[in-house]
Order: C-alpha cells, then structure tokens, then sequence
C-alpha cells in the first residue's frame, strides 16, 4: 500500500515541473530568464528584464516560473587605515573588517524569484533575499539579524506590449533612475549605491519606436534605498508625495546600437541634517536627477557612462563644530564610466572582460568626506545561460560611510569635531566566486 502511494503521488506531482516552453505545466524552470531578472548587477532595469520576457514569448500565461540564485565568493583586503575598508559590496563597517587586512570564504547572497505569467497581460513578480554581507541589520554577518530573509521585490504589472505599447505595475519595484548598472562581473557600481532606488509606489510607462519612459509615484518617508520624501517633518510613509520621471532611447545604427537617457528623483537619499543618520527624518526634499548613455558595438564592446547630482547641498554635510566648520554643506554626485568586452560568443564558456570607475563625491575639496571612488577589473566566465565565474581586483579610494558621515556630536559616537571618514585612505582587494542560477 505504501509503494502504491508513493508512486501515485509521483505520478500527479512529476508532470507540474517542467522545463519546455511549449509544455503545458503550470510550474516551470526557465534558467535564462531566472539569471535575467535575478541578477543583481548587470541589467537592472528588471521591469525591462520581465515585459521583454512576455513580449517574445518567454513566458507563457498560466504558468509559474521558479529560479533560484546563489553567489558565493572568497575575498582578500588591504588597507592602509585601520578598519577602514571603502568596498561597498559588504557594509564597511568596523564591527565586520578589524585592523588593515581583511579576508572572506562566504555565502554572499541567495535568490529565490517567482513570476506568475496570469494572462496575455497581467503577470506578479516577487523575489525573496538573503544576503548577511549587504543586510542593514545591526552586528557582525554571523549576527542572526543580518541573516533574515526579506521579500527584496514584489509587483503585479499590467501590459501587453505585442498589443499595446504601454504597461503598469503597483508594489515594491526599482525606482527608474539612471543607468546604475555595471560591467563588472559581480561588483555594483558605485552610482547604484548611491542613486539606485528601491521603494513602494506605482509605475507606469510607454516603449515604443526605441523610446521608454517611465513614472513612478512613490511612497513618503524613508523607502528601502535612495528614496526619500518627509511626510510632515517624519518618516512615517503615510502620504505619497516622492517620484522618479526616466525617459531614454535606443538606436541601432549598422554594428552600433545607441542609448541616450535622463531621469529625475522628486525626493533622493541626501536630505539629513547634521549629524546624518541613515533613514532618519527630513526638513526637506532633496531631488536629484541624471544624464547617461551606451555604446555596444557588433554585441561584443559595450561602453557606457553616467552622471548624477543631487539639486541642492546635502545639509548634513557641514559640521558645525570647529575645526570641521570650515567645510561648506555639498550637493552629493556620482560618475560612471565602463567597458566590458566579449572575447567570445560561442563555446562551451564565453568569456568577458571588464574595468569600470565610479564614485561618490559628497564633500568640498579637502574635506574628509570629499569622496569614495571605485576601479574594478574584472574576468568573467559564463558557463551556461545562468552560471559563471568570475575574478574582480578592486581598489577603492577614500572611505566615506553614509552615517555620520561628516561627524557626531554629543560624542556619540564620535568626539564634536571629529569624523570617521577619511578622504586619503585607500584599500585594494580580489575577489573570486561563482554565480549560479537555475
């Protein structure tokens, strides 16, 4: 009797998964898309990633698609300031990196994404994260509040893009700012650090004839990255008063296809008052808006670069106590300018090659805080459609955190006229891992 439930039950369960197109299974595997829209890095345009998806026919209505991602890595750092790390891909903090070296075997993140294809034109998107390395929780990565899962991302979209040109979704998505983006086979980019948005709020755009514009009202308060919009002098996100306006186009002309951009953010991340706490209430807004651009060439030699800037002085950024006084408040900017180049299109691994720059400009010349920048030279090897390894050497200059960044008072929890930040110090790091997807 027990045999002959175990082989019923193989038998009604066994035709549910599925990794055919064509298959008439509700739950599938489809490990092209899943790296697509999972991959945290490289293509973040994720509503681009999904309405594609649905455009060619990649996923078909009535089903369920099911991808995992995980990334481990190993690592090594020096630095030439005590505990002073600037690498933005794990938290730089002095609870996790202690003295001028530095050194890591870990699991750095883990996926789980779920598309559910309804229809011709309504399609949901959540994605499930672990990741100790990057989590805002308080201690060490081994601490239990920096291994939580989080729901990371969650819509429903509304479009149809093979019947109408235009789509909309409602939820917890990527605000559609810039071009953050990187090259780079695992490291983000310092301008998603400082300008990718992540929040509640409602999209909704147009794609057609190469041009794409999108508009996002988003929710009030503090949102869950570079987002940030007081609600009555609060952070309580019981009003939506923030948006994010993008508009870009796209050409093919011969081997070359061209993309020219721009965006505007209603409410960014840099409106703090002195001292700066992350997430911490507002007087104002601060907006913050972009101008970037791309070059691939025969889909081997892809170019790219970006700017962004805040439209008014960060207010945090000036200490009023003596001898840090002396530093005006600074509007916060960011440059991005990279290569990536394919050595190979065909063959059991595809090759790439990668060196990018970016940085963080958040204080005048000569202040502690003045800046972080970033160089990555990275290899990459794609084994199948949704696995690859890769080598990164980095260098980072300046070491400039979010919190407290130009100082404390009250010596909590630094001296009045003091500062962690420290322009000059510099570290230089390798990191190697492998990204798998199914």
């Amino acid at each position: 009797m027990k045999k002959m439930f175990i082989a019923a039950l193989l038998l009604t369960v066994t035709p549910v998964f599925a990794q055919d197109a064509e298959d008439t299974a509700v739950f599938k595997t489809n490990t092209a898309y899943s790296y697509s829209i999972l991959e945290s890095n490289q293509n973040l345009r994720k509503m681009d990633v999904l309405l594609d998806a649905r455009q060619n026919a990649t996923l078909t209505p009535g089903s369920l698609i099911f991808g995992t991602s995980i990334i481990a890595i190993a690592d090594y750092q020096k630095a030439t300031d005590d505990s002073k790390f600037g690498y933005l891909m794990r938290h730089p903090t002095a609870s996790n990196q202690i003295g001028d070296v530095a050194s890591e075997v870990v699991l750095h993140s883990f996926q789980i994404g779920l598309t559910g294809v309804v229809n011709s034109w309504i399609t949901s998107y959540a994605e499930i994260l672990y990741d100790p390395e990057q989590s805002f929780g308080a201690g060490t990565i081994t601490a239990l509040g920096r291994n939580q899962l989080q729901l990371r991302k969650g819509f429903v979209l509304i479009g149809d893009m093979n019947t109408y040109p235009v789509y909309a979704a409602i939820g917890k998505m990527d605000a559609p700012f810039g071009q953050t983006n990187s090259v780079s086979p695992f490291t983000n980019s310092t301008m998603w650090h400082a300008f990718g948005g992540l929040g509640y709020g409602a999209q909704i755009g147009l794609r057609a004839s190469g041009l794409n514009v999108s508009f996002m009202a988003v929710q009030g308060g503090a949102q869950f990255r570079a987002l940030h919009a007081p609600v009555e002098g609060t952070v309580v996100p019981s009003r939506v008063n923030n948006f994010v306006a993008d508009a870009n186009y796209s050409v093919a002309v011969n081997d070359l296809a061209l993309r020219i951009g721009a965006s505007y953010m209603h409410g960014s991340a840099y409106c703090q008052g002195f001292p700066v706490v992350h997430f911490t209430a507002c007087d104002d807004t601060n907006p913050a808006s972009t101008v970037y651009g791309s070059v691939t060439w025969q889909d081997r030699v892809t170019v790219k670069g970006g700017y962004a800037i805040t439209g008014k002085e960060w207010p945090g950024t000036f200490n009023p106590t003596p001898p840090l006084n002396v530093f005006d408040a600074h509007k916060v900017s960011s440059l991005d300018a990279g290569i990536q180049i394919q050595l190979n299109q065909k063959g059991a691994v595809r090759y790439a090659l990668s060196g990018e720059f970016s940085n963080f400009v958040a204080g005048p010349d000569g202040s502690p805080w003045e800046r972080q920048n970033q160089l990555i030279v990275g290899v990459e090897g794609m084994v199948t459609n949704g696995s690859k390894l890769f080598l990164e050497v980095f260098k980072v200059d300046g070491y400039v955190p979010l919190n407290f960044v130009s100082g404390s008072n009250d010596f909590d929890p630094f001296p009045p006229g003091t500062t962690h930040s420290k322009s000059d110090a510099n570290s230089l790091g390798v990191v190697a891992g492998l990204h798998i997807t199914l």
